[in-house]
């Protein structure tokens, strides 16, 4: 016991603290921050004439020593060029207030003044100048940034008709034209010209108004903190000394005694490398992960609640020293795994699930089961929530990555309530990784191609669809296998049924006699009178018949043996092949599970083209973009080996679970077999036959089995089951008194 609690105590300790290892030349991280990433974008034609004036004036410096201060003119001068873009007169319809950060207007009220220098700048937004009073000045100043496209309506068309409706009511008449004096078709100077927007200024407008970052800020490429990175590096320092592409000692930033226990950043299990593939280099072992004995508990604050146990299973270390010590005996038994064991309830899952969302945005990550309201108590939602709960944690401690995160580590081995309760909520307030996960991911350098990386994304999308499809049906069809389980359940039992009642002349509910009718009502008496059994209940019209009486026996134990084989097939399909069942849902969404990574890998590659491109090359930026390809390229071929791992064990899963089934069924049918023959058969005839406990079924035959019980829908599933919306329903059904009453309120709920 000592040496498992301290191999125990060794384990946790190297995954909070991490582990020191020497210094690997070949692996870095990109740049980790760099302020001249915005020198290789393109400029306006106007800003571009400047630029090149000035640059003539000055002597030749190097574009990379540029400080904030020549950024931040530049960027205005860049604003004041988009703020002299012809715009058209709009009126704001609604209020809006935007995030400064993503250049949006922060201050729209309905009904304020617009001028929409560009209606289309991308993904329904419009770039607008607003008019604002300057109260203290008693002037009106303009403030250009986004506003979403319906939030405001042009005003020019409605002034020209407006015009004309005025100038209609009071015309003069005219020789040349009856065109009114005041319309304006009735101007001779020619309209101005506005020029074409190519979209060229697109780039500068990014740069200049949006810091180069995308549009759409609800983006995975956005939210992960990946287009932070690529434009602008890690906002806090990684390294001693982060401004340069410098690599990182791999235990600089080990903390031996960190704050409440807790690495927010820097630390071993802050940083993740990748090896040749690209692949992930995993740090800790894999270990196996078990949730079970789920026990209903009531708190007087919370109410009642499920906790569950959660067991994790690491291998004990295997005797280096070989079988010298146990001279040539037999070696002993394997060492048992080392086993931690926790109580958790599904409140506990969701701080876990918070917490590594927000550390690991650049990997992903299989979703939480979704939360139950109602019927959380019915033994089969209890035992569906543990299963799904224990493939959750199996798929997130199988990630080479997420294995050794701090939170899972402090979830999986924290045994102490009241630590539990002290620690927990520092967890769950960690910020977001942002920038700072891609700033900590080391990676050989050069080991990337581009094109490669282009090709691979296209096919990886079209194979996850594929799957995603394939697995959709197959789940579909075991429900069939499944459903054919339960009716060859059904034919065995009635087969056992059919042959009882031949024996023993009592109808069975649920046929008909085909032959010769007889009177049911007969007393057993009666029956034997006229010969169907004799007095040993041997199936014969003489008395003393042995041999009927050892056909009679065999006959019967076959029929038992058969409702046995029945019952192997319903508990086959209901428990067996459920799991199965169950175990699809993991497969059956692997396009919408890996959306983000390949929207972050199709986005960076676009960027890294930008960074790439002659003429306006970005070799900072490049490098950080070769940082995210990295880690996409990682997660994708994380999937391409779980893939291997899931469809290789969901099949020999299945194989193994029919084998041992027909296994089983074979045993007892060969026990029905040797009946039949010497010695047993001899033996029958020793003493009268016994009734069979099935003949009092024949009158009700258990024919209807209950329905099979469906898996739990999984999270991306288009259209699943909604069991608290039936709960809801029949609850207020209950309250009515009524199911009539009750239905009236369904459409509601579903």
């Amino acid at each position: 016991m000592a040496v498992a609690q301290s191999s125990i105590a060794a384990f946790l300790r190297a995954l909070t603290l991490g582990r020191p290892t020497p210094e690997v030349p070949d692996f870095d991280s990109g740049i980790n921050a760099s302020s001249a990433w915005t020198g290789s974008l393109p400029l306006p034609q106007d800003a571009i004439l400047r630029r090149s004036q000035a640059i003539a004036e000055q002597p030749i410096v190097n574009i990379n020593s540029l400080s904030d201060d020549e950024h931040e003119a530049e960027e205005r001068e860049d604003i004041q060029d988009i703020e002299q873009l012809p715009g058209q007169a709009a009126r704001a319809l609604y209020a809006f207030e935007g995030k400064p950060e993503f250049r949006e207007l922060t201050d729209v009220r309905a009904g304020d003044e617009l001028e929409v220098l560009k209606e289309e700048v991308g993904e329904g937004w419009s770039l607008v100048k607003l008019m604002v009073a300057d109260l203290a000045g008693g002037e009106r100043r303009s403030e250009v940034g986004l506003l979403p496209r319906s939030y405001y309506t042009f005003t020019s068309d409605f002034a020209q008709v407006a015009e004309l409706e005025r100038s209609q009511r009071r015309r003069e008449p005219s020789a040349s034209s009856i065109t009114p004096r005041g319309s304006p078709l009735r101007h001779t100077d020619p309209l101005p010209v506005i020029p074409q927007n190519t979209g060229e200024w697109l780039p500068s407008f990014r740069r200049s108004l949006l810091g180069g970052r995308s549009l759409n800020r609800f983006s995975n490429f956005v939210t992960s903190g990946a287009e932070a990175f690529v434009l602008q590096g890690n906002a806090e320092d990684v390294s001693p000394s982060s401004s340069h592409h410098e690599r990182l000692v791999t235990t600089a930033s080990v903390r031996d005694d960190p704050p409440n226990g807790i690495n927010p950043v820097g630390g071993e299990t802050e940083r993740h490398y990748v090896e040749a593939g690209p692949a992930w280099k995993p740090k800790v072992p894999p270990f196996r992960i078990l949730v079970h004995s789920p026990s209903k508990r009531n708190s007087g604050l919370s109410g009642a609640y499920t906790m569950y146990s959660v067991t994790s299973l690491f291998d004990a270390p295997s005797n280096e020293a070989g079988e010298d010590n146990y001279e040539g005996v037999v070696p002993p038994r394997p060492a048992s795994p080392v086993r931690i064991t926790v109580h958790r309830r599904f409140s506990h899952f969701v701080v876990l699930h918070t917490a590594l969302i927000r550390r690991l945005p650049g990997i992903a990550l299989p979703p939480l089961p979704e939360k139950q309201y109602a019927g959380r108590f019915n033994a089969d939602f209890v035992e569906a929530r543990r299963g799904d709960l224990e493939r959750y944690l199996s798929r997130v401690v199988r990630h080479p990555i997420a294995r050794y995160a701090e939170v899972l580590t402090f979830f999986l081995g924290c045994e102490s309530d009241l630590e539990w309760k002290k620690q927990y909520p520092a967890y769950l307030a960690l910020p977001p990784a942002g920038p700072l996960f891609f700033a900590n991911v080391f990676h050989p350098a050069f080991n990337l191609d581009t094109d490669e990386a282009s090709e691979v994304v296209d096919r990886f999308v079209s194979h996850t669809r594929a799957v995603g499809r394939g697995v959709q049906g197959l789940r579909g069809i075991f429900n069939d296998v499944r459903q054919a389980s339960i009716e060859m359940s059904r034919g065995q039992r009635l087969l056992a049924y059919s042959l009882l009642s031949l024996i023993t002349s009592k109808p069975l509910a649920s046929t008909s006699a085909s032959s010769v009718e007889e009177e049911e009502e007969e007393e057993e008496g009666d029956r034997k009178v006229k010969g169907h059994m004799n007095e040993d209940r041997a199936w014969c019209w003489r008395e003393n018949c042995e041999e009927c009486l050892k056909l009679t026996k065999a006959m019967q134990k076959t029929t038992e043996i058969l409702q046995g084989v029945a019952d192997l097939y319903d508990d086959h399909a209901r428990r067996t092949q459920m799991v199965t069942h169950e175990a699809l849902k993991g497969v059956a969404h692997p396009a919408p599970l890996y959306a983000g990574v390949v929207e972050t890998h199709k986005s960076t590659l676009s960027r890294y083209n930008e960074a790439t491109l002659r003429g306006a090359e970005n070799e900072e930026m490049a490098a950080r973009c070769e940082t995210v390809l990295n880690t996409t390229m990682a997660e994708i071929e994380t999937y391409h080996t779980q893939k291997l791992e899931d469809f290789q064990a969901l099949t020999k899963g299945y194989l193994d679970d029919e084998i041992a089934l027909y296994e089983e069924i074979l045993v007892r049918l060969k026990s029905a077999r040797r009946t039949f023959d010497p010695p047993q058969y001899a033996h029958l005839a020793q003493a009268p036959r016994q009734p069979s406990m099935y003949e009092r079924e024949l009158e009700q035959p258990r024919l209807n089995p209950a329905p099979l019980t469906q898996p739990c829908p999984h999270v991306f599933d288009s259209a699943p089951m909604r069991p608290v919306s039936v709960a809801i329903q029949e609850g207020v059904g209950m309250l009515l008194g009524s199911p009539t009453r009750a239905s009236v309120f369904g459409k509601f709920w579903s």
